[in-house]
Parts: C-alpha cells; sequence; structure tokens
C-alpha cells in the first residue's frame, strides 16, 4: 500500500526517479535553437525536477571552447557534440559517458542499431544521433525542362546534360556545382562515384586504412576534371574568381543559370528560399556510375546529444537527454531545429503533426534508404580535410596532374591516420 501511494504521489507531482539535480548543458546554433532548447529545458527540469543551466554560442569557436573544458574536466553535464569530433575527443570510446549503461533511462530503442552504431565507439555509445543526415542532389526543375531534360539519374546522363545546357541555354548554364572554397563538395562527388564503383569507403572506420588505389583515385579525380572542362560543374578557380559565394547567396542559383548541387537533406529551405519565383527546386536519388554496386551515400549523425563522464548526476542528465528527444511535450518544443528527429518517436509524432515539409521528408527517405558501407568520422578530420583540399586545388588550377595529385592525396592521408593508429 505504502509503494502504491508513493508511485501515485511520483506520477502526480512529476518526480524524477533521480534526485533533484543542478545540471549544465551546452550548444552551438543558432536564434531559433537558442530559444526553442531553452523553453525545452525549462519543461523537462520542472517535470523531472532539476534545475539546467543553459550555455550555448555560435558555430564559432564551440569546439575550441569544448575543447578547453574536456581538458580541464570542466565540461557541462550534457553537451550537443558535433559527430567529426568523436575521433578527437573519444578516440578510445572513453571520452563521454557510456549511454548503454543509461538504457533503463533513456529509451535507446527510438533509435535503429544501425543509427547507435554511427556513434558508438569500441563498443561504448558516445552520443544519442539527434539528426540523420545525408548528401543528395537536389535539381531546378524548371532550368532542366528549359533545356528539354529530365532530372539525370547517372552520372552519364549528367555529364550529357552539361552539353545540352551549353547548346540550348548558354555558356553560363551548369547543371551541377561541387565546388566549395574548402573542396568538400568536390571530395563528396569523387568519393560518392569510388565507392558506388568499389564498394568501399574513403577510409575504414574498423582499421582505419585508406581504402582506395591509386588508379582509382586517378580515375574520380579524372573524372572531376571532364567535368569542369565540358561546363557541368563550375571551374574552381571561376568560382573563386566571383568570390567564393555561398550557393544559397549566389545570383546563378538564384535564377537558375546554375541547376543542381549536392547537399545535406535538411536544407531545404535555405537552398529553396532564394530561388526566384517559378524555380521549382526537387530532391533526387543519388546519381548512379555505370556498374554501381551501392549507392555511394554519405550518411551521417548531423549531431549528438552526449553525456560528461564527469558528471556527478549522470542519472538526472540521462533523464533530461531522454525528456529532450523522446517526451512529447519537448518534442513539439525543439521541432525541427536541430533537423528532422532521428528518434523514430519524435519523427513519427512531428509527421503527423504536419510538422515536417514534404519536400524535407522525401529528401530524409532518400538518405535513410540508400546504400553504401559504413563512412569514418575521420573523412572529416580538420587534417585530412585540409590535405586533401589543398591538393585539389592545386589539381583544379591545373598545377599538377591526375597522378600527382592522387599520390599526394594518398600520402598526405596516410600520414594523418598512421599518426592517429600510432
Amino acid at each position: 500500500m505504502k509503494l502504491t501511494i508513493l508511485a501515485g504521489l511520483m506520477a502526480a507531482t512529476s518526480l524524477s526517479v533521480a534526485n533533484a539535480a543542478d545540471l549544465r548543458m551546452s550548444w552551438w546554433g543558432g536564434d531559433s535553437r537558442h530559444l526553442a532548447t531553452q523553453e525545452a529545458l525549462k519543461y523537462c527540469g520542472e517535470k523531472l525536477g532539476h534545475t539546467i543551466s543553459p550555455e550555448f554560442t555560435g558555430w564559432s569557436g564551440h569546439q575550441e571552447k569544448i575543447t578547453t573544458q574536456l581538458a580541464g574536466g570542466t565540461e557541462a553535464d550534457i553537451m550537443q557534440i558535433n559527430w567529426p569530433w568523436l575521433p578527437l575527443f573519444t578516440p578510445n570510446g572513453e571520452g563521454f559517458a557510456d549511454l548503454n549503461e543509461y538504457s533503463d533511462i533513456i529509451d535507446l530503442s527510438q533509435w535503429t542499431d544501425a543509427e547507435l552504431a554511427t556513434s558508438t565507439v569500441n563498443g561504448h555509445l558516445q552520443g544519442l544521433p539527434l539528426s540523420i543526415t545525408g548528401r543528395l542532389p537536389w535539381f531546378n526543375q524548371t532550368t532542366f525542362e528549359k533545356a528539354g531534360l529530365s532530372i539525370p539519374t547517372t552520372w552519364d546522363e549528367l555529364e550529357e546534360a552539361g552539353k545540352v545546357f551549353k547548346e540550348k541555354l548558354g555558356d553560363d548554364y551548369y547543371p551541377y556545382e561541387a565546388t566549395g572554397s574548402d573542396g568538400l563538395d568536390a571530395r563528396l562527388l569523387m568519393t560518392a562515384y569510388l565507392t558506388q564503383k568499389t564498394g568501399k569507403t574513403m577510409i575504414d572506420p574498423e582499421t582505419l586504412e585508406f581504402n582506395y588505389t591509386m588508379d582509382e583515385m586517378v580515375d574520380a579525380l579524372e573524372m572531376y576534371k571532364r567535368y569542369t572542362d565540358e561546363g557541368v560543374i563550375i571551374p574552381w578557380p571561376k568560382v573563386a574568381a566571383g568570390g567564393n559565394l555561398v550557393l544559397h547567396e549566389n545570383p546563378a542559383w538564384a535564377d537558375g543559370h546554375i541547376a543542381g548541387t549536392y547537399q545535406w537533406d535538411t536544407v531545404y529551405f535555405k537552398i529553396s528560399d532564394p530561388l526566384q519565383e517559378g524555380q521549382v527546386l526537387v530532391p533526387s536519388k543519388i546519381l548512379l556510375a555505370e556498374g554501381a554496386t551501392n549507392d555511394g551515400v554519405y550518411r551521417k549523425p548531423s549531431m549528438l546529444f552526449s553525456i560528461s563522464r564527469n558528471s556527478d548526476n549522470g542519472d538526472a542528465a540521462a533523464e533530461v537527454v531522454n525528456c529532450l528527444l523522446n517526451d512529447e511535450g519537448a518534442i513539439d518544443i525543439l521541432g525541427t531545429t536541430r533537423g528532422i528527429p532521428a528518434s523514430k518517436k519524435a519523427f513519427d509524432q512531428l509527421t503527423a503533426e504536419g510538422a515536417i515539409e514534404q519536400e524535407q521528408i522525401d529528401a530524409h527517405q532518400i538518405i535513410l534508404d540508400a546504400t553504401g558501407p559504413t563512412i569514418s568520422p575521420y573523412f572529416e578530420h580538420p587534417q585530412i580535410a585540409s590535405a586533401i583540399g589543398d591538393t585539389l586545388e592545386e589539381f583544379a588550377y591545373g598545377q599538377i596532374d591526375a597522378e600527382t595529385a592522387a599520390d599526394d592525396i594518398i600520402y598526405n592521408v596516410n600520414d594523418v591516420l598512421d599518426r592517429v593508429r600510432n
């Protein structure tokens, strides 16, 4: 009887199974995320009986802040972590608390085993994916129709579209763009192509070995050069001469002169809002190479919620994480401020409420359905990104040939990976 009364009192007052605690939570983002997260923390705090102090910044400098805090053991109890930071902060799976130990508090069944595997290091669950995101083609259907073409489904069709664009629309029309100032877009284009043809991702996530041979890298580089020479994508020097404008600020994108891009599934509004009236943007399945063994999808968690291994209130922190990601009230408050939720409960709830636009759902489903080997967060390691980006820039400017570029990329990436392994 006493236990029944106590249980009833706890349910009536929304008391937490953990003692009331004072917690801290840190994250980065913009105003909409800041406001929603603070409101959700207030909601979860009142429901669970905890006090959670918010610590938020913009993107710039946040990694440096977390690095300093982790080094000094002064990090917040709950942290929003960027997935590529895992090799930096928890290379052995011991940098954050193992969330498997809180499976009686956090409903981990709302994530698939594959999703949880992306943030598991040496068997330790180092964070919960907030959103699974990936790269896919987005095409301006209006421009393609103007050229008398259907949306391409293969790399060969895209290459042919470049020629048709020049003939029917003019030399300043391009069916695709893949030349960001840091080389990421070009790198992702080439690795998608190689992953499809070889069945291998660039860096093996288990062994940290560079997977591509010299001949395979040369093949991808020559494909990239052919695309720039034939006007499929804008040449790197021309992008630089134009001020390295980001896509959504580029007038050539807004008026349909650039008619395709390889972007995250979550960026629909960011890249569709600038389009002029009458321009229609549609997501597309990933373009395929001849003889492709898989889609070559680049799919990853966009960010994670992690718990400090130094927290004095781990159970309370786990309760707050579960509330933020799986509680009906918190789901409504946070909405899509961190992308389309990976939690099945959150996704189903927001979809039923019409809180996610159909274009976003369509693009997200393409990513979820696409095939490809598991990728390594080391692909976005700053030193690896810099090494590949610098070489690609030299190659794009004609300073080195494909063989030299391939050799440099393989050597430089292996040099970084050797230091990581040792």
